[in-house]
Order: C-alpha cells, then sequence, then structure tokens
C-alpha cells in the first residue's frame, strides 16, 4: 500500500506489546495492508499493582505517536487490554498512577483527525516476540 493512500484513509491498526521489570518495552503494530508489523520502542514506569495496564498506555502512546509522525490522519487501535478501552471510552475513575499515561494518550489520540481504540484480539505471535526481546534485553 502506497504511502499517499495509508494517510488518507483510516487504518485498522492491531498492537501487540511487552515491557521488562525495568520498564524497556516494545510494541508491534501490525497495520492492514502491511506485510510487516511496525516495532516501536517505549518505555514505561513499571507498577506492579497495575497490572500491566500502564503496558498498554504506553505501547498505545508510542504507536499512536510513530503513526502521528508518518502523517496518517485516520486510525483504528485494537488492544488486548479492555481496561484501557473502557478508560477511554468511559471516562471512570483512574489510580494516580494512571492519570499522566491517560492524559498523554489522549492528548497522542488528538493529532488525529479520527481515531478510535477498540478491544482486539491477542495477536499471540507478536505478542511472544515482543515478550522474547524485552527479556533477552533485561538478561543482557
Amino acid at each position: 500500500m502506497t504511502s499517499r493512500k495509508l494517510r488518507s484513509q483510516q487504518l485498522d491498526v492491531a498492537i501487540a506489546y511487552a515491557a521488562n521489570r525495568r520498564g524497556d518495552g516494545v510494541a508491534y503494530a501490525s497495520i492492514a495492508g502491511e506485510e510487516q508489523p511496525l516495532r516501536v520502542p517505549f518505555a514505561v514506569d513499571r507498577r506492579p499493582a497495575l497490572q500491566d495496564r500502564e503496558v498498554a498506555y504506553a505501547a498505545l502512546i508510542a504507536v499512536a505517536g510513530a503513526l502521528s509522525a508518518r502523517r496518517i490522519r485516520s486510525v483504528r487501535f485494537a488492544i488486548a487490554d479492555d481496561r484501557v478501552v473502557l478508560d477511554l471510552a468511559e471516562r471512570r475513575p483512574l489510580p494516580a498512577a494512571l492519570a499522566l499515561l491517560y492524559v498523554q494518550l489522549k492528548c497522542r489520540l488528538n493529532t488525529f483527525a479520527r481515531a478510535e481504540v477498540t478491544t482486539g484480539a491477542q495477536l499471540e505471535d507478536l505478542a511472544g516476540r515482543a515478550r522474547a526481546e524485552v527479556e533477552f534485553a533485561a538478561a543482557a
């Protein structure tokens, strides 16, 4: 798909991600119509009590930033963590540790003409790849 087409139509992007205990993370974005996923590294302040919810936020922020930098105008993100989807849709109260990530994510999503975050199936192959990559980095 040409970059001109990517910029003018809505993209469907499924995201798989992982982060190690140090907060080094990587997200893989599977873009509809593209053969290879987009790899986007990120860093996150890990909070065990949040049960990886902070990782989902950081991954989504990073992927949204990468697509925005490519001048994508309309995107539908699919992630496996429905808690983040509900946080955005319902504007429900958040743990204080997520407040800044929530604001950063909303700001990043506002850079698109249209952005939607939906719940999608876990992309096991890409999630496994992300987990292996961050764990390898942690062991090094």
